[in-house]
């Protein structure tokens, strides 16, 4: 039991710091385990770069690199870097062990819906007393080369396995077949995601069908029989993206603007359509995918 004497921030910070304790969150450094990537999201890329710079510094026991990282995002408004930025609070690893800092950031996260920190604290806390990073102006310096890159692998592999069963069925199916057709799985289950949310049987007012979101046109160009059979529906899409690729060099955007509005509307407009879901769909495939191209060669 806390001890009723401490007054109520301390009482706080003693139970959020219990509480991440008891249900083992990871820090660098402990034995608990492997650290859970960043959530698959799409958040701007630059917050989410910072946060998997963060999550690669922890794994690699650099405490006081990721807070920096996470501090950055966190100051930039990113929900999750306030949160693992508390949990090093919290557990002083990389800063100096501050209970009224984290248990500030915990509710702020919580009071913006991340669950985690909901389960560890009310939304109603309060933020007391936040780091100095997020209140002088002075973010600690980090660099963060944007590669061009797409998303790591261990990120989208933690949303796969997050999925239900069905749709991780389907998503692990993506990820076998895309290879095959020299598609990076991972921009393949970004089209995926875009397109359907891995819902075999969703059906747009066009008459696009399934998973891959196949018109009636583009499956029969492709040989696509049932275009709400799974595994005939990616099948058929891998191949018209593949065939995108190529067309267009391998410049995502234009390959992923030609998916969702044809590509010849790309050729007529020179470029990504003036069309509002185009434009939309766009950028939710890079903010997905995050790489502007795509490799040349992928051996399956």
């Amino acid at each position: 039991m806390i001890a009723s004497y401490l007054p109520t921030s301390c009482r706080r910070a003693f139970a959020a710091l219990l509480a991440l304790l008891a249900v083992g969150v990871q820090a660098a450094g402990r034995d608990a385990g492997p650290l859970e990537a960043p959530e698959w999201s799409d958040e701007p890329p630059a917050l989410a770069r910072l946060l998997e710079s963060g999550y690669r510094a922890e794994a690699s026991r650099q405490p006081g690199v990721a807070a920096a990282y996470y501090c950055a995002a966190a100051r930039d408004g990113s929900v999750e870097g306030q949160y693992r930025l508390a949990r090093l609070y919290l557990l002083g690893q990389g800063v100096a062990r501050d209970g009224q800092v984290g248990t500030s950031l915990l509710s702020i996260a919580a009071q913006r819906g991340h669950e985690k920190a909901q389960s560890l604290v009310s939304p109603l806390a309060g933020a007391e007393k936040l780091p100095d990073c997020l209140i002088t102006g002075k973010a600690p310096e980090v660099l963060v080369v944007d590669s061009g890159e797409a998303v790591p692998h261990d990120v989208v592999d933690r949303f796969v396995r997050a999925l239900p069963v069905d749709k991780r069925r389907h998503a692990q199916m993506v990820q076998k077949l895309a290879p095959r057709f020299s598609v990076d799985p991972r921009l393949a289950l970004a089209i995926v995601r875009t397109e359907s949310n891995f819902d075999a049987s969703a059906r747009s007012p066009k008459n696009a069908l399934g998973l891959m979101q196949l018109i009636p046109d583009t499956a029969e160009r492709f040989g696509v029989r049932d275009a709400l059979d799974p595994e005939q529906n990616i099948r058929g899409g891998l191949a018209y993206l593949r065939w995108l690729l190529q067309h267009f060099k391998g410049d995502v955007t234009l390959a992923a603007a030609a998916y969702n509005a044809g590509e010849g509307n790309v050729a007529r407009y020179k470029g990504v359509p003036p069309f509002a879901e185009t434009q939309e769909y766009v950028r939710r495939v890079l903010a997905f995918y995050r790489a502007p191209r795509h490799p040349d060669i992928l051996r399956g």
